[in-house]
């Protein structure tokens, strides 16, 4: 006799013990499971269809996109919508500079909001609450709110008026990095109010007695900090400069305001669609229309090598991102 059949026989012997109870169970708990696997795939497909839409749509030529038989594999694949993109986007150039300026920010974020947001969880100094109230202001204002001021500030620079002062006018800081810099510097860059609330919440939970036992050793405030909790903070830091790179990688409204004509991936996929139609009207000689379905084409690549970095970068990076997120919460 197989062992499956004796485990069969066994679990209905055992069912008629418990009076139909065991049967019940094993129904409610694949039954569970199935709905479960129905919820988490219908979940995964509204997230992927759109890429999986993006991908295929890349690869066709204008003439499979009117061809109602082609749905999503397409007849006639090619790669002249990616060169095409790939060369309006000035590709190379905007890659190399989304890097740098991805990169530097990222890393100039995560430095300071990490002092600021241990020094909002150790220390205590006058006004404390009301400038933690200023963070949690940073979080919900959205960054168009105050365009103008900043336009108006960067645009007409002065520090105490001694510029004005000294050389009769201000200075204009509008089309160069300084600006971003200055304000990821000062915790004022895109998403430092996140960055540092998450910062103290985990330096809130590690308990005291390891600070207060290196005290006893001899460490000052710093060398606590350094050697100490920053070791510790490896998971929520991790977690900080992923998010600010993908942040910076993907913004368009600072990149826009400030930097002016410098190529950035994130720029130059806003005017893909104009800029393919003014090559069209180059190459022809007169001005025309590009058809939707075309530029739509276009578009998808252009997203698709737009994206190709981050996915990238996930599949380097998962591991220690997933790490991050499950151990951000102290282990007591």
């Amino acid at each position: 006799m197989s062992k499956v059949k004796v485990k069969k026989d066994n679990f209905w012997v055992r069912n008629r013990k418990s009076n139909g109870y065991l049967l019940k169970k094993t129904i409610m708990k694949y039954g569970i499971s199935i709905c479960r696997f129905i919820l988490l795939f219908g979940m995964c497909f509204l997230i992927l269809q759109p890429i999986f839409n993006k991908i295929s749509i890349s690869f066709m030529p204008e003439g499979d996109i009117y061809n109602p038989t082609v749905i999503s594999i397409p007849a006639h694949p090619t790669s002249a919508n990616y060169e095409l993109a790939a060369k309006l986007m000035n590709y190379q150039k905007s890659l190399f500079n989304s890097f740098f300026m991805s990169l530097a920010i990222a890393v100039i974020q995560v430095a300071v909001t990490t002092v600021v947001g241990y020094g909002f969880a150790r220390f205590d100094f006058p006004f404390k609450k009301f400038w933690f109230a200023c963070v949690m202001l940073v979080i919900l204002v959205p960054p168009q709110t105050v365009s103008v001021s900043l336009h108006l500030h960067f645009r007409f620079f002065d520090i105490l008026g001694l510029s004005k002062l000294i050389t009769g006018d201000t200075i204009n800081l509008k089309g160069s990095v300084l600006p971003y810099f200055m304000m990821s510097f000062l915790c004022m860059g895109l998403k430092n109010g996140l960055y540092i609330y998450m910062v103290r919440q985990f330096f809130r939970n590690i308990p005291k007695e390891l600070e207060e036992a290196a005290y006893v050793d001899g460490c000052g405030t710093m060398k606590t900090f350094l050697r100490i909790m920053l070791p510790d903070a490896k998971p929520i830091l991790t977690s900080c400069f992923l998010f600010a790179y993908v942040w910076q990688w993907t913004d368009g409204f600072y990149s826009s305001m400030f930097l002016g004509t410098t190529p950035l991936l994130s720029t130059t996929l806003n005017g893909l669609v104009e800029g393919l139609g003014a090559y069209m009207t180059r190459l022809v000689g007169s001005k025309t229309s590009v058809s939707v379905a075309y530029s739509n084409a276009v578009l998808s690549a252009g997203t698709m090598l737009f994206l190709l970095p981050l996915i990238i970068l996930y599949l380097f990076a998962q591991k220690g991102f997933v790490e991050s997120l499950s151990s951000s919460g102290i282990k007591m």
